[in-house]
């Protein structure tokens, strides 16, 4: 039996989100740690490290999209997963915040140009009716990237950090160059339909009356509300993500006495729940009103972080992994699947980039909230709290954000016969 390439791909962009969250978004939080208490940088500083990448994400949101479109996803990708590698290189080399900061800066291009934008937007045109479960599927790949962070904290300890950064960009250009080759950017390049559909059943039917519906144009998707609440709504959960990635590790290790094995290990816990939300939206994210369970997931990614701020038991700390992690593991695939549903594919490139700039308010604001005040008080009870409560009232934000209407496609008239 013939497997649609289009769970080809959704494999291929599984390992490559797996090395992008293992090898970097996961464990960036060990890097902070580790060059904090080695180099005496402050927690401020190197979360400008991962301001960066957001706001490099954010710049490059709208040219990744007019790129998908001009050259294709597979040569980007390739070429980002070269950048992605070299640039963990360079840092095993950084002496200086101005070297690191350049560093980083060539990592978060490689991410941006293989990472989940370019792999989600490919994802959206290959799949229809199941969207909401390729994507998650696809994500799977990034929540298991938490299982290399105990790897990361153990090669730290054993090897040093410089060490571990090298081995990261050669393992990255290896393992990630021959699943970049796999993307292709629609199921017309390799003969197929959309979701596999026999030919016959996905071409519409000319001689039908019945008016087409159209699709959003970037602008016209700007105009609507939904676009804005969208992204602010993704923008407010990335709050809770980013400063969790950053900053997690050094909170239980500094404010809560963890080890940095014991602080992984809980990271791992998170991981398996990120899994097994996942999981439970590849099982009902096409079922589902996708509004209502992102709503859902902004109260539980709230809830968590007050846990882990608070967590005084290590139930607490437990507590916020499941938290956390099913809630970043449902609503994370359901943020480009909504996007896909209300706007249609036609220009959804540009509308995932321009959302980026909306969304890297809380990429960028998470960890820089919380290490500004992190070094002002001396621990992360403050930012922590506030970054759970603006979360938690993010949740109205897609309650609010109902699917646009566009009118329908003016219908060709039909020749006489």
């Amino acid at each position: 039996m013939k497997i649609f390439y289009g769970w080809r791909i959704a494999a291929a962009g599984a390992g490559l989100q797996f090395l992008h969250a293992g090898l970097l978004l996961q464990a960036f939080g060990a890097y902070v740690a580790v060059l904090s208490q080695e180099l005496g940088w402050s927690k401020t500083a190197l979360s400008g490290g991962a301001a960066l990448q957001s706001i490099e994400g954010a710049l490059l949101g709208p040219a990744l999209g007019w790129m998908i479109d001009r050259f294709g996803p597979r040569a980007m990708v390739q070429t980002g997963i070269v950048a992605f590698g070299l640039g963990f290189m360079a840092l095993s080399q950084i002496d200086s915040i101005g070297g690191f900061y350049a560093a980083v800066l060539l990592i978060a291009l490689g991410a941006s140009l293989c990472g989940y934008f370019p792999l989600s937007v490919t994802l959206v045109h290959w799949f229809e009716r199941r969207r909401a479960r390729s994507l998650s599927l696809m994500g799977l790949g990034f929540a298991a990237g938490g299982f290399v962070v105990p790897l990361v904290g153990w090669a730290m300890q054993s090897h040093g950090w410089r060490v571990t950064a090298f081995a990261s960009g050669v393992i990255a250009i290896v393992v990630g160059w021959p699943l970049a080759r796999v993307i292709r950017g629609y199921p017309q390049d390799v003969g197929e339909t959309i979701d596999g559909a026999p030919a016959a059943r996905a071409e519409p039917d000319a001689s039908s009356d019945e008016p087409l519906p159209r699709e959003f144009t970037a602008l016209e998707a700007l105009r609507t509300r939904a676009f804005w609440l969208l992204g602010l709504g993704h923008g407010l959960a990335l709050l809770v993500v980013t400063a969790v990635n950053v900053h997690a590790i050094s909170h239980m290790k500094e404010g809560l006495g963890y080890s940095l094995p014991q602080a992984s290990f809980v990271i791992t816990v998170m991981t398996l729940a990120q899994m097994a939300g996942m999981l439970l939206g590849a099982a009902i994210g096409d079922r589902v009103d996708k509004r209502r369970a992102s709503a859902a997931c902004m109260l539980m990614h709230a809830v968590g972080l007050l846990l882990l701020t608070y967590g005084t038991h290590p139930a607490m700390i437990g507590g916020f992994a499941i938290l956390h992690g099913v809630a970043w593991g449902l609503r994370g695939p359901f943020m480009q699947a909504i996007r896909a549903d209300y706007f249609g594919l036609q220009a959804i490139g540009m509308i995932m980039g321009l959302s980026a700039f909306i969304i890297a308010i809380g990429q960028v604001g998470g960890p820089m909230i919380a290490g500004a005040l992190a070094d002002l008080s001396g621990n992360y009870r403050s930012g922590f709290t506030v970054l759970a409560l603006i979360a938690g009232s993010g949740s109205l934000l897609f309650l609010l954000a109902r699917k646009p209407h566009l009118g329908a496609a003016p219908v060709a008239p039909r020749a006489p016969s």
